[in-house]
């Protein structure tokens, strides 16, 4: 960090004023606390949500705490890739100052699910949509003074492998495993996606996060959205020695979107062994280092999707 600027601090972020963000999935879990930390400083926060009455919900709780919010709703469905350029035809802004691709799904039952494209539903919804989303954006992102793409990864991601010849897990189906392939896919995705713009000169930046151990139990309550009962708070307090609650969770990425100091192709994540505590900078290293397997899945998404994004 550079010594003329002050330590980051989670409950002091800098100005935001007037720069726009779109962060998927804003209307619940990591992803809300995310749009609410940065509309708290003057974002303009556009919540990507499928459902618009959770999405309508999360803004009235983001009011209630930031009577000045200025937010919106994009109606987004990362699960279909092909609609989402008509999505992103109706952001009406003339830029886009960073989009913190977050929203994802997580699955626990023993049978695979499929999109309507044929796709493993997690591998489209995590990965597959926002490759896609992130390259219909482009033009607004480029637009920027200094764009960024924020990832929002997994720690599970980390011990994960990717079988290039199964993508879609259609082997040996195993929900935690398929969901872990899945946030390794879209870890990938960040960094491969910064090699290329740096190769091409682009001003956008590509940064990954990863949330850490986040709880329900461990979350302050945010009506509607999030409830958490006493009897809930009282159990989850001897978890928070390893974990954390969702609005801790969202520091990591609040950070790659807002800190000046951010690079691109960093990995961001909370302090203490990679689970909570305040954001900080990660080696990338292991399989997320792998820029042949990266880009050989660049490849093969762009090959799905039908869209290569900044290409």
């Amino acid at each position: 960090m550079n010594a003329d600027m002050p330590p980051w601090n989670v409950h002091r972020l800098p100005s935001a004023e007037d720069k726009n963000i779109l962060v998927t999935g804003g209307n619940a879990g990591i992803g809300y606390f995310v749009a609410e930390q940065l509309a708290s400083v003057g974002a303009v926060v556009v919540l990507g949500s499928r459902d618009a009455a959770k999405a309508a919900a999360a803004m009235a709780a983001i009011q209630s705490r930031v009577p000045a919010a200025r937010l919106s709703h994009l109606p987004l469905n990362l699960a279909e890739p092909a609609t989402l350029k008509s999505s992103v035809d109706a952001l009406e802004l003339d830029r886009l100052d960073a989009v913190v691709c977050n929203a994802g799904v997580s699955l626990d039952h023993p049978r695979r699910s499929e999109t309507q494209d044929g796709h493993e539903l997690m591998f489209a919804t995590n990965h597959l949509g926002h490759f896609a989303l992130t390259g219909w954006l482009a033009p607004l992102l480029s637009a920027a003074p200094a764009g960024r793409v924020v990832t929002t990864g997994s720690f599970v991601a980390k011990t994960a492998r990717l079988d290039l010849d199964d993508l879609q897990v259609t082997r040996d189906y195993q929900a935690k495993d398929a969901y872990a392939r899945s946030k390794l896919a879209q870890m990938l995705f960040g960094f491969e996606l910064d090699r290329r713009l740096r190769a091409a000169g682009h001003t956008v930046l590509s940064v990954v996060a990863h949330p850490g151990g986040a709880l329900d139990s461990l979350t302050p309550s945010r009506p509607p959205v999030h409830l958490r009962t006493a009897g809930q708070r009282l159990r989850g307090l001897p978890a928070g020695v390893l974990l954390q609650g969702k609005h801790s969770a969202a520091w990591p990425a609040v950070r790659a979107v807002l800190d000046p100091s951010v690079r691109g192709g960093q990995l961001w994540g909370p302090r203490m062994a990679g689970l909570r505590g305040k954001p900080r900078l990660e080696p990338v290293r292991g399989v997320l280092a792998d820029t042949a397997l990266a880009a050989h899945l660049w490849t093969a998404s762009v090959h799905l999707t039908g869209v290569d994004p900044f290409g």
